[in-house]
């Protein structure tokens, strides 16, 4: 890094600023104004993700919010790819800058520019930004997702587990000797248990409600009863906010 030129550092520079920008896209913000005439962070969690739209407005406006949220976050990281034709950066500096760019996103998503810096949680961003890195290990946590969520229907539980299950995946995926060549480096290892510890103090008040028996479940292929959900999104914002989002 000592090495680098002046131009290294401002590309540098600008690529992790454009992955900020493109994190504070707020999909749920615009779509819950333009569609529905809410703001969905007054609803719910008062959280501006996935799982906060599914809950109050149903699958059709969530799917759209994942989507979005998702390859905001894996287009940020995969730009920052150009710095590969950089002669003064190294492989192992073009994934610290991917790592640093995943952190860029995700920060954009929880304190978005564009929506007075007031967001979610940034899981579906950060999904989409880990993959612009390894898409594999991705899939692996995505399966065990798909996996804990089809049995218990806990999205937070879901989300924990697979959290978890990132840095056991990057270890033996870096392991693996065809695997070798894609130079999966250290820092991306130490990053997957940074991220697992993150989500596992970001779902502490989820655990004590797993612990309770108080968490909310949720049936994706259930009917949506918009009237109920409204009911229930008005009564949950008269609250203390207290129930995190998860997406």
């Amino acid at each position: 890094m000592e090495n680098w030129s002046l131009i290294t550092y401002y590309c540098a520079v600008t690529m992790l600023i454009i992955a900020y920008l493109l994190g504070s896209i707020p999909s749920a913000v615009w779509i819950g104004k333009k569609y529905y005439g809410i703001d969905i962070r007054e609803y719910g969690s008062k959280n501006a993700g996935t799982t906060n739209m599914l809950r109050v407005l149903g699958r059709r406006a969530a799917l759209p919010v994942f989507v979005l949220d998702f390859f905001k976050g894996f287009i940020a990281v995969s730009l920052i790819g150009i710095m590969r034709y950089d002669i003064d950066i190294t492989s192992a500096w073009l994934i610290n800058l991917k790592i640093m760019g995943v952190f860029a996103a995700v920060l954009g998503h929880i304190f978005p520019i564009f929506a007075g810096f007031k967001g979610g949680k940034g899981v579906a961003t950060l999904v989409g930004a880990i993959t612009g890195i390894y898409p594999i290990v991705v899939l692996l946590c995505f399966a065990v997702w798909v996996l804990v969520f089809l049995v218990t229907h806990y999205v937070s539980l879901a989300s924990m587990t697979a959290g978890c299950s990132f840095p056991v995946f990057a270890i033996i995926y870096s392991s693996m000797e065809w695997s070798r060549v894609k130079d999966v480096s250290f820092s991306f290892v130490v990053f997957s248990f940074i991220v697992a510890g993150l989500l596992l103090w970001s779902h502490r008040k989820n655990i004590e409600r797993l612990k309770a028996g108080t968490e909310s479940k949720i049936y994706v292929w259930r009917p949506h009863d918009p009237a109920a959900a409204k009911e229930t999104a008005q009564h949950s914002a008269d609250e203390p906010d207290d129930t995190p989002d998860n997406k």
